[in-house]
């Protein structure tokens, strides 16, 4: 057993884990509480956008963007990584890697060349790590996302697929579900789909007058709909992270009071096990004189 010396320096160090861990939970709560605002503000605006852009993809106009056409080979890929620039978050940022290291396998198998862009620190380690070839990446986003950030680099994939060098553009992130849900999520960000509004039952399609023109409104529509896709998932993800790591170090509190808890009770029993070998040395002693 342990000396007591030992164990009181044991619990001493624990306690002060414990201390860092608890003030972490709380600015992580305090934190996770404006996310979730910025990203429930926003989802309205996105949805609209979304389904605006779906059902003109379902009018057929007479100007047909890049965006809304599907490619009939598909040679190259565009995979956008949003991920968290620091950790302690438990496995948010592991499930949506494994998400996207088992797309890359799939379009790799299918012969089908990736160009990627990261969003965040820890994403841009991973790909780097594998090998993938980075195009473009944004680092140190802070606690509030900037849109004006966020477009740059993801304007080198819009780019890309305009000018044919990729057919299909994909985006991870991990969406928010509640305090202690959050799941991965890898989609189909170009070429726009109505797959979701072809799912609701609909005996009529819808009719546009475009002013000045189909092709201004569109470019601009378009543009308007790829700019809250993006923000709205880096909106998702730091809500996410900020929930995921209040839970985090919730549990390593817990479980650093269970260890002070277990250390007490070795002290408490090396302590009186010490006691009780200084009293019978004076009683042998006593005895012996």
């Amino acid at each position: 057993m342990a000396g007591s010396k030992e164990i009181r320096t044991k619990i001493k160090s624990v306690q002060n884990t414990r201390k860092i861990t608890k003030a972490m939970e709380m600015v992580a709560a305090s934190k996770m509480r404006k996310a979730q605002d910025r990203m429930r503000h926003a989802r309205p605006y996105a949805d609209k956008v979304r389904n605006i852009a779906a059902h003109l993809a379902d009018a057929n106009p007479e100007y047909r963007h890049p965006y809304l056409v599907s490619r009939e080979s598909v040679k190259n890929a565009g995979v956008i990584v949003v991920t968290t620039d620091k950790g302690l978050c438990g496995g948010l940022n592991t499930n949506v890697l494994r998400a996207v290291t088992s797309k890359l396998r799939e379009l790799e198998r299918s012969g089908i060349g990736v160009r990627a862009t990261a969003i965040g620190n820890k994403g841009f380690g991973f790909l780097q790590r594998i090998g993938a070839q980075v195009v473009s990446h944004i680092v140190q986003l802070g606690d509030t996302p900037h849109l004006d950030r966020l477009i740059g680099p993801v304007k080198v994939q819009l780019d890309a697929y305009a000018a044919g060098e990729i057919d299909v553009v994909y985006l991870a992130y991990t969406r928010f579900i509640n305090t202690m849900k959050q799941e991965p999520v890898l989609e189909q960000l170009l070429p726009l789909s109505a797959e979701r509004l072809r799912e609701e039952s609909r005996d009529y399609s819808w009719d546009y007058l475009y002013e000045p023109d189909a092709q201004s409104v569109l470019d601009e529509l378009l543009l308007r709909y790829i700019e809250s896709l993006v923000y709205q998932a880096v909106a998702e993800n730091m809500a996410s992270e900020q929930s995921a790591r209040m839970v985090a170090m919730k549990s390593a509190s817990d479980n650093a009071k269970k260890v002070i808890d277990d250390l007490q009770l070795s002290y408490n029993k090396a302590r009186q096990a010490a006691i009780t070998k200084e009293l019978s040395e004076i009683v042998g002693g006593a005895a012996a004189v």
